[in-house]
């Protein structure tokens, strides 16, 4: 009875966690409706990259993505 009980724990926290990121994700993903046209006789290029085409931030993501797994693997086992 005791181990279903840590496991539903652990679920409980494990579930609270994605909700809490897809929450996160989804307040995010929110777009600025209110876009304005301004008008000039200048010509200006502009060029902005998006955060997901840096490769920067997908292996920042990646190494914290595998401490994440882990540490998650490793919680069973405190006696080694």
């Amino acid at each position: 009875m005791e181990t279903i009980t840590i496991f539903k724990n652990k679920l409980n926290g494990f579930l609270s966690l994605i909700l809490t990121f897809a929450f996160s994700c989804f307040a995010f993903a929110q777009e600025n409706s209110a876009k304005t046209a301004v008008s000039t006789n200048e010509t200006k290029t502009t060029t902005t990259t998006e955060w997901y085409a840096e490769p920067t931030y997908l292996i920042i993501g990646a190494v914290v993505l595998i401490i994440i797994v882990a540490l998650l693997v490793r919680g069973g086992r405190k006696g080694d």
